[in-house]
């Protein structure tokens, strides 16, 4: 298939939100919309929005508002958190599914963005969203709020200040704030449908314990770890990645068309 990509605006609020779409057809299909993680932008996540578009799917990528260094949605830095990026993506469901009124809607998410999917897919559940794919999901980030420790930034858990920091980037008191008390295997609890959930074994910035943990909430969960593998896929780790993604994806969702 012919790989045809596009570039796609969404709302919230006064805001834009800026992406891609993937694999555009006129017919309805089977949608995925894929959120990247922290400090990151839609480039995290084209390579597997590539690979869904030439399966079949249609794709959407997109810019978390303020999520990353380099993103072209508007939106500042200071200003995100975990649930500004889950009012994002609600938008772009929103959005995805009057613009180009698919078959249904499935979320794939790294990292952050996982966590975010997770979030999300627990409060709409598998009535609006029909599955969930998760690589190395950073469930870590209340625990991580409330060690005063949050990737690059560190603070006083009991005095947290209107700003974390500067550096790599610009960051808010309410980054951790928001997620400070909340305990995320009960937030991503309420969704019953099927799961693919990925994780390096090595994975040094969300240990695989997280992962470990939050398959057991899923009651339909295809939990792979990989060997080796540490935060961010790369190479073969990437490839294997890959392969178990597209064939959950058809598993899931092309061959019970058939």
């Amino acid at each position: 298939m012919k790989r045809e990509i596009k570039s796609v605006e969404f709302k919230r609020g006064g805001l834009t939100i800026r992406g891609h779409v993937w694999g555009q057809r006129e017919q309805p299909q089977h949608a995925v919309i894929l959120s990247h993680g922290f400090l990151a932008n839609e480039k995290m996540c084209r390579k597997y929005a590539a690979l869904l578009a030439e399966a079949g799917f249609l794709a959407v990528t997109y810019d978390f508002c303020g999520g990353g260094i380099v993103c072209r949605s508007d939106g500042r830095t200071q200003d995100m958190t975990v649930l500004t990026e889950k009012e994002d993506l609600r938008a772009v469901i929103a959005g995805v599914r009057e613009r180009f009124q698919p078959v249904d809607i499935s979320l794939l998410g790294c990292s952050q963005g996982g966590f975010v999917s997770g979030l999300l897919a627990a409060e709409l559940g598998p009535e609006k969203i029909r599955c969930l794919m998760l690589f190395y999901p950073a469930v870590c980030i209340p625990d991580d709020a409330r060690s005063g420790k949050m990737m690059f930034y560190r603070f006083d858990p009991q005095n947290i200040p209107d700003l974390l920091g500067r550096f790599p980037m610009k960051l808010g008191g309410g980054y951790a704030r928001t997620v400070i008390g909340m305990d995320p295997f009960e937030e991503m609890r309420g969704f019953s449908g099927p799961v693919l959930l990925l994780h390096g074994t090595l994975d040094k910035v969300v240990d695989i314990s997280y992962a470990r943990a939050l398959k057991e909430i899923y009651p339909d969960c295809r939990y792979e770890e990989i060997p080796g593998a540490g935060h961010g896929f790369r190479s073969r780790d990437d490839l294997t990645a890959q392969k178990i993604l597209k064939e959950f994806a058809e598993e899931k969702l092309l061959r019970q068309d058939q």
